[in-house]
């Protein structure tokens, strides 16, 4: 059990590191413009593959999300096929994409530790009242 879930390791990076320069070079989509792959889930049986992606810049808003996710499910078949060429596989998964939000949660968990920070700074100094 546990040699089929390395194998499964294996495949998810293998894919990950395929379908981000696939993603980069090949597609020409304006939706699909500066993501990168996140991280690759792929079934114990290997049918489908969950692709989590995400943009260096952010999306603007939840619309920017699902159209650049329309646009790389638009995509999946020739990513697929251009995939199978690359990594030597009986059968290839089944591309799902889906947005990683791990990014956006972490800038927003480090913008509060700051200010947390910021606050237990004000108020550990000392007020000086002059006379």
């Amino acid at each position: 059990m546990a040699r089929e879930f390395s194998r499964t390791n294996r495949i998810s990076e293998v894919m990950m590191r395929e379908l981000a320069l696939l993603i980069q070079h090949d597609l020409a989509d304006p939706r699909v413009s500066m993501v990168t792959v996140s991280h690759v889930d792929v079934t114990a049986d290997l049918k489908y593959a969950r692709v989590y992606v995400t943009r260096l810049a952010g999306f603007d808003s939840e619309e920017a999300a699902e159209q650049c996710l329309a646009g790389l499910t638009n995509a999946a078949g020739y990513l697929r096929r251009s995939l199978a060429k690359r990594v030597k596989l009986r059968v290839m998964p089944e591309l799902q994409f889906r947005y990683d939000k791990t990014l956006e949660h972490g800038f927003y968990m480090d913008e509060l530790i700051t200010k947390a920070n910021a606050d237990i700074k004000d108020d550990q100094t000392p007020e000086t009242d002059e006379d």
